[in-house]
């Protein structure tokens, strides 16, 4: 199966203070790491909502503005136009993705318990996003996610997911400690 990795990062960034993409975790932006994860696991990498040096850029569906499920959208229409059967998805704010994320989601759909943002989609689950989105006003993920049977995945609360600079603080002080008692 041909798998497109697909970034969320189109978001405000309104707990994090800043540009949470652009944020450095070893000096490289989050984003980076995350579409490095990726690029282990999956046949090409593109990032929704914004543009990004050495990325596609892949807009929302049906319309910008209708949040992560609108970039959902985009993302899966953007995988069906270019002939991938699935897309694993990501947020930006996890740097530190295991290596056998893919795996560990087939068979698709499948979802990280906690990490809505973190999944694997068939791509023709396209129609069905953008219909949801132009059929009702509930643009919440969890509730379309819900609306596709996706089987939940325990393993979130294992992965860093940066929401606030103190996250990124804390992450930054562990692996300081990993590195010290080495």
């Amino acid at each position: 199966m041909k798998t497109l990795g697909a970034i969320f990062a189109g978001g405000a960034g309104r707990r994090f203070g800043s540009d949470k993409a652009l944020a450095l975790l070893d000096g490289r932006p989050l984003l980076d790491h995350v579409a490095g994860a990726l690029r282990g696991q999956c046949d090409a990498v593109v990032v929704i909502g914004r543009d990004w040096v050495g990325l596609d850029s892949v807009p929302d569906r049906p319309a910008p503005g209708l949040g992560p499920l609108g970039a959902l959208a985009g993302a899966l229409g953007y995988a069906a136009d270019n002939g991938y059967d699935q897309v694993l998805t990501s947020g930006c704010d996890l740097p530190e993705l295991p290596s056998d994320l893919l795996v560990r989601l087939l068979p698709g759909p499948a979802v990280v318990a906690g990490q809505p943002l973190l999944g694997l989609w068939a791509a023709d689950l396209a129609a069905h996003a953008v219909a949801w989105l132009e059929a009702t006003t509930d643009r919440s993920m969890r509730a379309w996610i819900a609306g596709t049977g996706a089987r939940v995945v325990p393993f979130g609360d294992a992965i860093a997911n940066i929401n606030r600079v103190d996250d990124l603080e804390a992450l930054v002080a562990v692996r300081g400690r990993l590195l010290s008692s080495e």
